[in-house]
Formats: structure tokens, C-alpha cells, sequence
């Protein structure tokens, strides 16, 4: 597949981890990235990073979970900017949320960040995308996708809504002109990873991650995980049958 350029761009969940990575590293090819999240001085420090490598951020306050204010917020970008061509959905949410301690108020938080917020920031511009026979939709997914892992019922949930959300998508729009990507990162070195007690074998630096990403993001490719060992070993989660994968995640917790 080709590569392409973005003259536009929007990031969210950029004002730290594979967000801050992704915005600055498609900055400093040229693309004009509106960066947004909640904390505008981690923003406003990633701006004048980017500036300082010759490119352009420009911070957007904004929180996702609000889905009516960042669906509108996100339409006013497209329209002031000439068309948004590249929709990144990074922001998310990643709390424990063990069945035997259920807690709604932590299940509720995932879900409304990662599943209707990130619906909301795809879908804000997808019509405008269609009628401009361009645009590309970009999701960050997580190898937790892949299966059920312990504590994390709400995000492996979430995760996986995305997936599948992503894949509908991309069948709807082929031949449209918009291209639909769904990304799984394993482990990398974050604030959402930092309070992790288990192992987290083949960790990346944030820097690494976004440069595989970005570059997945240029050639377009619909679905990328990496690194491969991670994605190896849940490709071996996958094919285990229940009787087996249960007991072994009972072990793993």
C-alpha cells in the first residue's frame, strides 16, 4: 500500500503516552495536528515542543467522554481547518475492574471514555469524510482485544468493541475513499502501564511505539499489532479453549 501525507490531523488522548508520540511524531512530517485532551498545559508544553522541531500543534481542551461536546467541537475543527483528514482515537482509560470487587463508577468511567467517547471522535466527521471521498479513521485498540484478561473486564471489553466497531466500518466504506485502521499496541511505557504490578514482557518507549504506529497509519494497513512477540503469544491465547485458558488467567492473576 502506498503511503500517504496528512496536510490535518486530530490526536486525542495527546497530551501524554502513544497520543503525545503520535501527534508530535506527525507534526514534525508537516501534518497541522490538532492535539486534544483534558490537561491543556501537558498540551500547551507538547505545542511548543513541536514548534521548536518545526511543526505545528495546536492544543484542544477536550474531554471525550462528553460525546455531544466533542462531537460538535470536532465539527467546528473540520470546518475551520478545511477538512480533517486523519482522525486519530487515542484517548482511553485503562482501570482494574475485578468482578469480585465489582465497582460500577470504575466500569462506567472505561466505558464512557473508551467506548462512547471514542465512537463519538470517529464518527464526528465520518460523513463529512464520505461526501469529500477522502479521510482516514484511526483506532487504538489493545492487544487486551484479544481475550478476557483478569481485573480488566471493562477495558478488554472496551477494547474489543473497538475492534469490531472498526472492522464494520471499514466494510462499509470501502470503495468510499476513507480508510479505517485499527492499531493493538502491546505493552508500552506509560502512565496508564505505570501502576501495573504484573509482568509486561517486550515493554516499548512510548517513541518506538509511535513510530511504528505512525508509519502503519501511512501505509494505511487496516489492522496492525505489534510487537509481534506480544501479539504471538495472544494469538496462542486465542486458540486455547476455555477449559484451559480459565485456570492458566486464574494462575496469571
Amino acid at each position: 500500500m502506498a503511503e500517504r501525507k496528512y496536510e490535518t490531523a486530530l490526536v486525542t488522548g495527546a497530551s501524554s503516552g502513544l497520543g503525545r508520540g503520535l501527534a508530535l511524531w506527525f507534526a514534525r512530517r508537516g501534518t497541522r495536528v490538532f492535539a486534544a485532551a483534558r490537561r491543556k498545559d501537558h498540551l500547551q508544553t507538547l505545542a511548543e515542543e513541536a514548534r521548536a522541531a518545526g511543526g505545528t500543534v495546536e492544543p484542544v481542551e477536550m474531554d471525550i467522554s462528553r460525546t455531544d461536546e466533542t462531537i460538535a467541537r470536532i465539527q467546528r475543527i473540520d470546518a475551520d481547518c478545511g477538512g480533517l483528514e486523519l482522525v486519530v482515537a487515542n484517548a482511553g482509560v485503562g482501570h482494574n475492574t475485578n468482578g469480585k470487587r465489582f465497582d460500577w463508577e470504575r466500569v462506567k468511567q472505561v466505558l464512557d471514555v473508551n467506548v462512547q467517547g471514542t465512537a463519538a471522535t470517529l464518527g464526528a466527521v465520518l460523513p463529512q469524510m464520505v461526501e469529500r471521498k477522502r479521510g482516514h479513521l484511526v483506532g487504538i485498540s489493545s492487544i487486551a482485544a484479544f481475550r478476557g484478561l483478569p481485573r480488566n473486564a471493562a477495558y478488554s471489553g472496551s477494547k474489543a468493541f473497538l475492534a469490531i466497531f472498526l472492522e464494520s466500518l471499514r466494510v462499509d466504506l470501502r470503495g468510499t475513499g476513507v480508510r479505517v485502521t485499527c492499531i493493538h499496541p502491546g505493552f508500552v511505557r506509560t502512565e496508564m502501564t505505570a501502576p501495573n504490578k504484573h509482568p509486561m514482557p517486550f515493554m516499548l518507549e512510548p517513541e518506538d511505539a509511535a513510530e511504528r504506529m505512525g508509519r502503519a497509519i501511512l501505509r494505511g494497513v487496516p489492522v496492525f499489532s505489534f510487537p509481534w512477540q506480544t501479539r504471538a503469544a495472544m494469538g496462542v491465547a486465542q486458540a486455547l479453549p476455555n477449559a484451559v485458558f480459565d485456570p492458566l488467567m486464574r494462575k496469571l492473576r
